[in-house]
Protein backbone atom coordinates (compact mmCIF):
# COMPACT_ATOMS: atom_id res chain seq x y z
CA UNK A 1 0.00 0.00 0.00
CA UNK A 2 0.87 3.78 -0.59
CA UNK A 3 0.09 5.17 2.80
CA UNK A 4 1.62 5.18 6.25
CA UNK A 5 -2.08 5.50 8.27
CA UNK A 6 -5.33 3.51 7.84
CA UNK A 7 -8.56 5.46 7.24
CA UNK A 8 -11.92 3.70 8.49
CA UNK A 9 -14.06 5.67 5.63
CA UNK A 10 -12.58 4.29 2.44
CA UNK A 11 -14.64 1.04 1.57
CA UNK A 12 -12.56 -2.19 1.10
CA UNK A 13 -13.28 -2.11 -3.09
CA UNK A 14 -11.32 1.43 -3.24
CA UNK A 15 -8.33 0.45 -1.36
CA UNK A 16 -6.47 -0.01 -4.91
CA UNK A 17 -7.64 1.00 -8.23
CA UNK A 18 -4.77 -0.52 -10.42
CA UNK A 19 -4.71 0.27 -14.22
CA UNK A 20 -2.98 0.45 -16.89
CA UNK A 21 -2.69 3.38 -18.76
CA UNK A 22 -2.16 3.61 -22.17
CA UNK A 23 1.28 6.15 -23.53
CA UNK A 24 0.24 9.23 -24.55
CA UNK A 25 2.68 9.06 -27.57
CA UNK A 26 1.68 8.23 -31.09
CA UNK A 27 3.70 6.61 -33.15
CA UNK A 28 4.52 8.79 -36.81
CA UNK A 29 6.43 9.02 -39.94
CA UNK A 30 9.85 8.51 -39.27
CA UNK A 31 12.54 10.61 -41.21
CA UNK A 32 15.67 9.13 -42.32
CA UNK A 33 18.61 11.52 -42.98
CA UNK A 34 21.40 11.04 -44.71
CA UNK A 35 25.01 10.55 -42.62
CA UNK A 36 26.12 14.02 -44.12
CA UNK A 37 22.76 15.53 -43.72
CA UNK A 38 22.96 13.93 -39.78
CA UNK A 39 26.71 15.47 -39.67
CA UNK A 40 25.86 19.03 -40.89
CA UNK A 41 22.85 19.15 -38.08
CA UNK A 42 25.45 19.05 -35.48
CA UNK A 43 27.67 21.27 -37.04
CA UNK A 44 25.26 23.68 -37.32
CA UNK A 45 24.01 22.77 -33.26
CA UNK A 46 28.08 23.89 -32.98
CA UNK A 47 27.76 27.46 -34.57
CA UNK A 48 24.88 28.38 -32.92
CA UNK A 49 25.86 26.98 -28.92
CA UNK A 50 29.71 27.27 -29.53
CA UNK A 51 30.97 24.22 -27.00
CA UNK A 52 32.80 26.58 -25.14
CA UNK A 53 29.72 28.10 -23.67
CA UNK A 54 29.06 24.92 -21.80
CA UNK A 55 31.59 25.98 -19.34
CA UNK A 56 29.73 29.28 -18.32
CA UNK A 57 27.87 29.00 -14.93
CA UNK A 58 26.71 31.73 -13.28
CA UNK A 59 22.86 31.68 -10.78
CA UNK A 60 20.00 33.37 -12.53
CA UNK A 61 18.21 35.98 -10.47
CA UNK A 62 15.39 33.66 -10.62
CA UNK A 63 17.31 30.72 -8.75
CA UNK A 64 14.77 29.27 -6.55
CA UNK A 65 15.80 28.55 -2.74
CA UNK A 66 17.66 25.59 -2.04
CA UNK A 67 15.65 25.46 1.21
CA UNK A 68 12.38 25.89 -0.79
CA UNK A 69 12.97 23.51 -3.22
CA UNK A 70 13.59 20.69 -0.31
CA UNK A 71 10.07 22.26 1.13
CA UNK A 72 8.32 21.89 -1.68
CA UNK A 73 9.24 18.24 -2.82
CA UNK A 74 8.04 17.07 1.15
CA UNK A 75 4.49 18.10 0.44
CA UNK A 76 4.40 14.68 -1.80
CA UNK A 77 6.15 12.41 0.81
CA UNK A 78 5.64 10.54 3.94
CA UNK A 79 5.80 13.11 6.29
CA UNK A 80 8.05 11.25 9.22
CA UNK A 81 10.37 9.95 6.16
CA UNK A 82 11.47 13.52 5.38
CA UNK A 83 13.72 14.08 7.89
CA UNK A 84 15.65 11.07 7.20
CA UNK A 85 16.39 12.66 3.42
CA UNK A 86 17.53 15.67 5.14
CA UNK A 87 19.97 14.33 7.28
CA UNK A 88 21.61 11.66 4.78
CA UNK A 89 21.73 15.06 2.15
CA UNK A 90 23.49 16.80 5.09
CA UNK A 91 26.42 13.88 5.56
CA UNK A 92 28.27 16.03 2.66
CA UNK A 93 28.16 18.09 0.10
CA UNK A 94 28.15 14.89 -2.44
CA UNK A 95 25.41 13.44 -0.68
CA UNK A 96 23.01 17.02 -1.03
CA UNK A 97 24.11 17.16 -4.65
CA UNK A 98 23.16 13.68 -4.63
CA UNK A 99 19.40 14.98 -3.84
CA UNK A 100 19.17 18.08 -5.18
CA UNK A 101 18.43 16.69 -8.97
CA UNK A 102 15.05 19.03 -8.66
CA UNK A 103 17.46 22.34 -7.98
CA UNK A 104 20.20 21.30 -10.91
CA UNK A 105 17.49 20.97 -13.36
CA UNK A 106 16.29 24.71 -12.97
CA UNK A 107 19.56 25.50 -13.24
CA UNK A 108 20.07 23.79 -16.24
CA UNK A 109 16.99 25.32 -17.73
CA UNK A 110 19.00 28.70 -18.42
CA UNK A 111 22.07 26.90 -19.54
CA UNK A 112 23.13 27.14 -23.70
CA UNK A 113 20.81 24.11 -24.93
CA UNK A 114 21.95 22.27 -28.35
CA UNK A 115 18.89 20.84 -29.65
CA UNK A 116 20.26 17.55 -29.75
CA UNK A 117 18.37 15.10 -27.95
CA UNK A 118 18.57 11.72 -26.04
CA UNK A 119 16.73 9.90 -23.67
CA UNK A 120 18.00 11.30 -20.77
CA UNK A 121 18.76 9.67 -16.84
CA UNK A 122 18.19 12.91 -15.49
CA UNK A 123 20.09 12.40 -12.26
CA UNK A 124 23.37 11.19 -14.03
CA UNK A 125 25.81 11.42 -11.12
CA UNK A 126 28.90 8.87 -10.15
CA UNK A 127 26.40 6.86 -7.40
CA UNK A 128 23.72 6.12 -10.20
CA UNK A 129 25.99 4.23 -12.04
CA UNK A 130 27.11 0.41 -11.04
CA UNK A 131 26.64 -3.32 -11.61
CA UNK A 132 23.75 -5.24 -11.81
CA UNK A 133 23.12 -9.13 -13.53
CA UNK A 134 21.76 -8.96 -17.07
CA UNK A 135 19.67 -11.74 -18.19
CA UNK A 136 22.08 -13.43 -19.25
CA UNK A 137 23.67 -13.65 -15.14
CA UNK A 138 26.63 -11.73 -16.65
CA UNK A 139 27.56 -8.61 -14.58
CA UNK A 140 27.21 -5.44 -16.53
CA UNK A 141 28.19 -1.45 -15.89
CA UNK A 142 26.19 0.73 -16.61
CA UNK A 143 23.26 3.47 -15.66
CA UNK A 144 21.03 2.17 -12.74
CA UNK A 145 18.61 5.13 -11.84
CA UNK A 146 16.37 6.56 -14.31
CA UNK A 147 13.12 7.98 -11.95
CA UNK A 148 14.15 11.58 -13.44
CA UNK A 149 14.25 10.08 -17.12
CA UNK A 150 13.03 11.67 -19.98
CA UNK A 151 13.92 13.52 -23.51
CA UNK A 152 16.09 16.51 -23.33
CA UNK A 153 19.52 18.09 -24.63
CA UNK A 154 22.66 15.39 -24.19
CA UNK A 155 24.71 18.07 -22.76
CA UNK A 156 22.25 18.08 -19.34
CA UNK A 157 23.40 14.57 -18.73
CA UNK A 158 27.21 15.27 -18.75
CA UNK A 159 27.04 18.45 -17.09
CA UNK A 160 25.59 16.50 -13.84
CA UNK A 161 28.12 13.60 -14.27
CA UNK A 162 30.62 16.25 -14.95
CA UNK A 163 29.39 17.90 -11.55
CA UNK A 164 28.97 15.15 -9.76
CA UNK A 165 33.01 14.24 -10.57
CA UNK A 166 33.91 17.76 -9.51
CA UNK A 167 31.93 17.91 -5.93
CA UNK A 168 33.18 13.85 -5.16
CA UNK A 169 36.58 15.03 -5.57
CA UNK A 170 36.36 18.12 -3.45
CA UNK A 171 35.10 15.57 -0.86
CA UNK A 172 38.08 13.32 -0.91
CA UNK A 173 40.70 16.36 -0.54
CA UNK A 174 41.63 16.42 -4.14
CA UNK A 175 43.63 19.38 -5.25
CA UNK A 176 43.42 21.57 -8.08
CA UNK A 177 45.55 19.77 -10.34
CA UNK A 178 43.87 16.50 -9.14
CA UNK A 179 40.47 17.54 -9.96
CA UNK A 180 41.47 19.03 -13.34
CA UNK A 181 42.51 15.79 -14.17
CA UNK A 182 39.51 14.09 -13.28
CA UNK A 183 36.36 16.69 -14.49
CA UNK A 184 38.40 16.45 -17.28
CA UNK A 185 37.96 12.69 -18.02
CA UNK A 186 34.23 13.21 -18.16
CA UNK A 187 33.57 15.39 -21.14
CA UNK A 188 36.93 13.01 -23.24
CA UNK A 189 35.56 10.13 -22.48
CA UNK A 190 31.94 10.97 -23.53
CA UNK A 191 32.97 12.42 -26.69
CA UNK A 192 35.73 10.06 -27.74
CA UNK A 193 33.23 6.99 -27.38
CA UNK A 194 30.60 9.10 -28.98
CA UNK A 195 32.41 9.46 -32.09
CA UNK A 196 33.49 5.44 -32.07
CA UNK A 197 29.44 5.26 -31.96
CA UNK A 198 28.84 7.28 -34.53
CA UNK A 199 31.05 4.97 -36.82
CA UNK A 200 29.91 2.19 -35.67
CA UNK A 201 27.11 0.03 -36.81
CA UNK A 202 23.83 0.52 -35.89
CA UNK A 203 23.09 -2.67 -34.43
CA UNK A 204 26.27 -2.84 -32.62
CA UNK A 205 25.60 0.53 -30.51
CA UNK A 206 22.50 -1.22 -29.45
CA UNK A 207 23.89 -4.43 -28.60
CA UNK A 208 27.44 -2.62 -26.93
CA UNK A 209 27.68 -3.05 -23.61
CA UNK A 210 30.72 -3.52 -20.66
CA UNK A 211 30.87 -6.47 -19.10
CA UNK A 212 32.29 -5.97 -15.61
CA UNK A 213 34.49 -8.99 -15.80
CA UNK A 214 36.45 -6.32 -18.51
CA UNK A 215 36.32 -3.47 -16.62
CA UNK A 216 37.75 -5.37 -14.15
CA UNK A 217 40.43 -6.30 -15.97
CA UNK A 218 41.65 -3.42 -17.52
CA UNK A 219 41.23 -1.17 -14.08
CA UNK A 220 43.20 -3.70 -12.20
CA UNK A 221 45.96 -3.42 -14.58
CA UNK A 222 46.77 -0.33 -12.97
CA UNK A 223 46.01 -0.41 -9.43
CA UNK A 224 47.29 -1.31 -6.06
CA UNK A 225 47.12 -4.68 -4.45
CA UNK A 226 45.01 -3.01 -1.87
CA UNK A 227 42.65 -1.32 -4.28
CA UNK A 228 42.13 -4.66 -5.56
CA UNK A 229 41.10 -6.31 -2.48
CA UNK A 230 38.71 -3.75 -2.03
CA UNK A 231 37.55 -4.06 -5.47
CA UNK A 232 37.45 -7.50 -5.57
CA UNK A 233 35.53 -7.89 -1.89
CA UNK A 234 32.80 -5.32 -3.12
CA UNK A 235 32.46 -7.23 -6.83
CA UNK A 236 31.88 -10.52 -4.55
CA UNK A 237 29.60 -8.76 -2.49
CA UNK A 238 27.55 -7.56 -5.71
CA UNK A 239 27.51 -10.97 -7.09
CA UNK A 240 25.75 -12.34 -3.63
CA UNK A 241 23.33 -9.75 -4.00
CA UNK A 242 20.11 -11.87 -4.79
CA UNK A 243 16.80 -12.69 -3.95
CA UNK A 244 17.78 -15.01 -1.83
CA UNK A 245 20.68 -12.91 0.13
CA UNK A 246 17.82 -10.59 0.75
CA UNK A 247 15.29 -13.31 2.32
CA UNK A 248 18.42 -14.16 4.36
CA UNK A 249 19.28 -10.85 5.50
CA UNK A 250 15.65 -9.27 6.02
CA UNK A 251 13.21 -11.90 6.82
CA UNK A 252 12.50 -14.70 10.10
CA UNK A 253 10.11 -16.77 10.38
CA UNK A 254 6.81 -16.87 11.55
CA UNK A 255 4.51 -19.49 12.49
CA UNK A 256 6.46 -20.89 10.07
CA UNK A 257 6.22 -18.65 7.45
CA UNK A 258 9.24 -15.90 6.34
CA UNK A 259 8.20 -12.56 7.29
CA UNK A 260 10.11 -9.14 6.68
CA UNK A 261 11.45 -7.82 9.58
CA UNK A 262 11.12 -4.70 11.47
CA UNK A 263 13.80 -2.13 11.54
CA UNK A 264 11.61 1.15 12.04
CA UNK A 265 12.07 3.75 10.64
CA UNK A 266 13.82 2.05 7.40
CA UNK A 267 11.82 -0.61 6.96
CA UNK A 268 8.22 -1.25 8.30
CA UNK A 269 6.00 -4.28 7.47
CA UNK A 270 2.64 -2.90 6.04
CA UNK A 271 0.33 -4.29 9.22
CA UNK A 272 1.97 -1.69 11.88
CA UNK A 273 1.34 1.07 9.41
CA UNK A 274 -2.24 0.20 9.62
CA UNK A 275 -5.26 -0.92 11.78
CA UNK A 276 -5.67 -4.72 12.61
CA UNK A 277 -8.81 -4.59 10.85
CA UNK A 278 -7.67 -3.22 7.71
CA UNK A 279 -5.14 -6.13 7.35
CA UNK A 280 -7.18 -7.99 5.05
CA UNK A 281 -7.94 -5.23 3.19
CA UNK A 282 -3.99 -4.67 2.41
CA UNK A 283 -3.36 -8.29 1.55
CA UNK A 284 -6.11 -8.39 -0.65
CA UNK A 285 -5.29 -5.10 -2.47
CA UNK A 286 -1.66 -6.08 -2.98
CA UNK A 287 -2.54 -9.07 -4.53
CA UNK A 288 -4.67 -7.16 -7.45
CA UNK A 289 -1.74 -4.54 -7.37
CA UNK A 290 0.37 -7.49 -8.39
CA UNK A 291 -2.05 -8.58 -11.03
CA UNK A 292 -2.25 -5.84 -12.35
CA UNK A 293 1.79 -4.86 -12.92
CA UNK A 294 1.65 -8.72 -14.13
CA UNK A 295 -0.05 -7.22 -17.18
CA UNK A 296 2.79 -4.81 -18.05
CA UNK A 297 5.04 -7.75 -18.11
CA UNK A 298 6.04 -9.51 -21.98
CA UNK A 299 4.35 -13.08 -21.83
CA UNK A 300 7.27 -15.16 -20.63
CA UNK A 301 7.56 -13.23 -17.48
CA UNK A 302 4.46 -13.01 -16.78
CA UNK A 303 4.58 -16.54 -16.78
CA UNK A 304 7.32 -16.60 -14.56
CA UNK A 305 5.72 -13.96 -11.93
CA UNK A 306 2.71 -16.49 -12.24
CA UNK A 307 4.76 -19.32 -10.73
CA UNK A 308 5.54 -17.20 -7.22
CA UNK A 309 2.37 -16.45 -4.61
CA UNK A 310 2.13 -13.48 -2.45
CA UNK A 311 3.45 -13.83 1.15
CA UNK A 312 4.68 -10.11 3.03
CA UNK A 313 5.18 -6.78 1.97
CA UNK A 314 7.16 -3.73 3.88
CA UNK A 315 7.96 0.01 3.82
CA UNK A 316 11.21 0.65 2.84
CA UNK A 317 13.61 3.99 2.93
CA UNK A 318 16.06 3.78 -0.56
CA UNK A 319 18.33 6.22 -1.53
CA UNK A 320 18.82 9.47 -0.63
CA UNK A 321 16.63 11.80 -3.02
CA UNK A 322 14.77 9.43 -3.13
CA UNK A 323 13.81 8.54 0.62
CA UNK A 324 10.04 10.40 1.45
CA UNK A 325 8.55 8.91 -1.81
CA UNK A 326 6.79 5.44 -1.36
CA UNK A 327 9.32 2.39 -1.70
CA UNK A 328 8.03 -1.43 -0.80
CA UNK A 329 9.50 -4.52 -0.49
CA UNK A 330 7.60 -7.38 -1.58
CA UNK A 331 8.19 -10.76 -0.60
CA UNK A 332 7.23 -14.03 -3.07
CA UNK A 333 7.64 -17.66 -2.50
CA UNK A 334 8.01 -20.35 -5.79
CA UNK A 335 8.53 -23.52 -4.82
CA UNK A 336 9.60 -23.26 -1.20
CA UNK A 337 10.94 -20.77 1.19
CA UNK A 338 14.12 -21.52 -0.26
CA UNK A 339 12.90 -19.83 -3.37
CA UNK A 340 11.96 -16.56 -3.09
CA UNK A 341 11.56 -13.21 -5.27
CA UNK A 342 11.71 -10.20 -3.90
CA UNK A 343 10.23 -6.87 -5.46
CA UNK A 344 10.52 -3.59 -5.09
CA UNK A 345 7.93 -1.18 -5.72
CA UNK A 346 8.91 2.26 -5.61
CA UNK A 347 6.86 5.79 -6.25
CA UNK A 348 7.18 7.24 -9.10
CA UNK A 349 6.87 11.63 -9.16
CA UNK A 350 6.63 13.63 -11.80
CA UNK A 351 10.28 13.98 -13.24
CA UNK A 352 12.22 16.72 -12.06
CA UNK A 353 13.15 17.90 -15.40
CA UNK A 354 9.47 18.12 -16.81
CA UNK A 355 8.72 21.99 -15.88
CA UNK A 356 11.91 22.69 -17.92
CA UNK A 357 11.14 20.30 -20.69
CA UNK A 358 7.85 19.49 -21.20
CA UNK A 359 5.27 16.49 -19.81
CA UNK A 360 6.12 12.93 -20.03
CA UNK A 361 4.35 11.01 -23.02
CA UNK A 362 3.73 8.83 -20.97
CA UNK A 363 0.27 8.98 -18.76
CA UNK A 364 2.03 6.74 -15.91
CA UNK A 365 4.94 8.02 -14.52
CA UNK A 366 6.13 4.40 -13.97
CA UNK A 367 5.88 3.89 -17.20
CA UNK A 368 8.21 6.57 -17.83
CA UNK A 369 10.66 5.36 -15.70
CA UNK A 370 10.80 1.83 -17.41
CA UNK A 371 10.48 3.01 -20.76
CA UNK A 372 13.73 5.33 -20.07
CA UNK A 373 15.68 2.38 -18.40
CA UNK A 374 14.97 -0.05 -21.64
CA UNK A 375 15.75 2.72 -24.23
CA UNK A 376 19.31 3.42 -22.13
CA UNK A 377 20.52 -0.10 -20.72
CA UNK A 378 21.77 -2.58 -22.87
CA UNK A 379 20.09 -5.40 -20.71
CA UNK A 380 17.47 -4.57 -18.11
CA UNK A 381 16.01 -6.34 -14.83
CA UNK A 382 13.56 -9.10 -16.18
CA UNK A 383 10.65 -7.69 -13.78
CA UNK A 384 10.41 -4.36 -14.73
CA UNK A 385 6.70 -3.11 -15.03
CA UNK A 386 4.64 -0.59 -13.60
CA UNK A 387 1.34 -0.03 -12.20
CA UNK A 388 -0.99 2.60 -10.67
CA UNK A 389 -3.04 2.33 -7.68
CA UNK A 390 -5.19 4.23 -5.05
CA UNK A 391 -3.83 3.99 -1.71
CA UNK A 392 -6.10 4.70 1.82
CA UNK A 393 -5.32 8.50 1.89
CA UNK A 394 -7.80 8.28 -1.55
CA UNK A 395 -4.45 9.25 -3.78
CA UNK A 396 -3.58 7.66 -7.05
CA UNK A 397 -0.20 7.44 -7.54
CA UNK A 398 2.35 5.77 -10.17
CA UNK A 399 4.83 2.65 -9.25
CA UNK A 400 7.59 0.95 -11.26
CA UNK A 401 8.57 -2.36 -9.94
CA UNK A 402 11.57 -4.13 -10.44
CA UNK A 403 13.91 -7.08 -8.40
CA UNK A 404 15.26 -5.40 -4.92
CA UNK A 405 18.49 -7.18 -5.38
CA UNK A 406 20.07 -8.84 -8.71
CA UNK A 407 23.65 -8.82 -8.60
CA UNK A 408 23.73 -4.58 -7.92
CA UNK A 409 26.52 -2.68 -6.71
CA UNK A 410 28.04 1.07 -6.45
CA UNK A 411 31.54 1.95 -6.92
CA UNK A 412 32.81 3.21 -3.03
CA UNK A 413 33.63 7.16 -4.48
CA UNK A 414 34.11 7.63 -0.53
CA UNK A 415 37.43 5.38 -0.99
CA UNK A 416 38.77 6.50 -4.34
CA UNK A 417 42.22 8.43 -5.17
CA UNK A 418 42.40 10.63 -8.09
CA UNK A 419 43.66 8.33 -9.86
CA UNK A 420 40.88 5.88 -9.41
CA UNK A 421 38.15 8.07 -9.30
CA UNK A 422 39.60 9.36 -13.07
CA UNK A 423 39.03 5.74 -14.40
CA UNK A 424 35.63 5.93 -12.94
CA UNK A 425 34.61 8.85 -14.25
CA UNK A 426 35.72 7.37 -17.95
CA UNK A 427 34.07 4.44 -17.64
CA UNK A 428 30.78 6.52 -16.63
CA UNK A 429 31.18 8.93 -19.71
CA UNK A 430 32.05 5.66 -21.54
CA UNK A 431 28.80 4.19 -20.30
CA UNK A 432 26.86 7.60 -20.84
CA UNK A 433 27.33 7.84 -24.41
CA UNK A 434 26.75 4.49 -25.23
CA UNK A 435 23.29 5.15 -23.59
CA UNK A 436 22.68 8.52 -25.18
CA UNK A 437 23.63 6.90 -28.39
CA UNK A 438 20.83 3.92 -28.29
CA UNK A 439 18.22 6.96 -28.08
CA UNK A 440 19.74 10.02 -29.58
CA UNK A 441 21.26 10.67 -33.26
CA UNK A 442 25.09 9.68 -32.45
CA UNK A 443 26.52 11.00 -35.89
CA UNK A 444 24.93 14.50 -35.05
CA UNK A 445 26.27 14.84 -31.42
CA UNK A 446 29.93 13.51 -32.40
CA UNK A 447 29.73 16.40 -35.02
CA UNK A 448 28.96 18.81 -32.76
CA UNK A 449 31.58 17.43 -29.78
CA UNK A 450 34.23 17.15 -32.41
CA UNK A 451 37.65 16.08 -32.28
CA UNK A 452 39.54 18.81 -30.04
CA UNK A 453 39.42 19.14 -26.40
CA UNK A 454 37.04 22.26 -26.50
CA UNK A 455 34.05 20.22 -25.14
CA UNK A 456 36.25 18.21 -22.49
CA UNK A 457 37.57 21.88 -21.22
CA UNK A 458 34.06 23.30 -20.85
CA UNK A 459 32.70 20.81 -19.18
CA UNK A 460 35.81 20.73 -16.56
CA UNK A 461 35.19 24.55 -16.36
CA UNK A 462 31.28 23.88 -15.38
CA UNK A 463 32.08 21.17 -13.03
CA UNK A 464 34.23 23.66 -10.66
CA UNK A 465 31.75 26.46 -10.86
CA UNK A 466 28.87 24.09 -10.11
CA UNK A 467 30.70 22.75 -7.37
CA UNK A 468 31.28 26.16 -6.14
CA UNK A 469 27.24 26.26 -5.77
CA UNK A 470 26.93 23.52 -4.85
CA UNK A 471 28.93 23.99 -1.36
CA UNK A 472 27.46 27.53 -1.26
CA UNK A 473 23.74 25.65 -1.52
CA UNK A 474 24.93 23.10 1.50
CA UNK A 475 26.13 25.64 4.03
CA UNK A 476 22.22 26.91 2.93
CA UNK A 477 21.30 23.81 4.08
CA UNK A 478 22.95 23.35 7.28
CA UNK A 479 21.93 26.92 8.52
CA UNK A 480 17.99 26.22 7.77
CA UNK A 481 18.88 23.16 9.85
CA UNK A 482 20.64 24.79 12.62
CA UNK A 483 17.62 27.82 12.60
CA UNK A 484 14.74 24.94 12.83
CA UNK A 485 13.51 25.48 9.39
CA UNK A 486 13.97 22.05 8.14
CA UNK A 487 14.28 19.03 10.57
CA UNK A 488 16.77 16.07 10.05
CA UNK A 489 17.68 12.59 11.59
CA UNK A 490 21.06 11.63 10.84
CA UNK A 491 23.03 8.54 10.98
CA UNK A 492 19.76 6.58 9.27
Amino acid sequence: MTTATARDDVPADDVVRPRRPRARAKAGRVEHPTPAERAARGKAARAEVPRSSHGEWEPSARRPDPVAVLAQQAQTRVPELVPIRHGRMLVSPFTFFRGAAALMAADLADSPRTGLHVQLCGDAHLSNFGAFAAPDRRLVFSVNDFDESLPGPFEWDVKRLAASVAVAGRDRGFDDKQRKAVDLAVGRSYREAMRGFAQMRTLDVWYARVDVEELTREWASHATAKQRKRFDRNLAKARAKDSLRASGRLTHLVDGEPRIISDPPLIVPIEELVAPDEHAVIDTALRGAIRAYRSTLTGDRRRLLERFRYVHAARKVVGVGSVGTRAWIVLMLGNDHNDPLFLQIKEAERSVLEPYLGTSAFANHGQRVVEGQRLMQAASDIMLGWLRMKGLDGVERDFYIRQLWDGKGSALVDAMDPRTMAAYAEACGWTLARAHARSGDAMAIAAYLGSSDSFDRAMASFAERYADQNAADYVVLRHALDAGTLTAEPGL
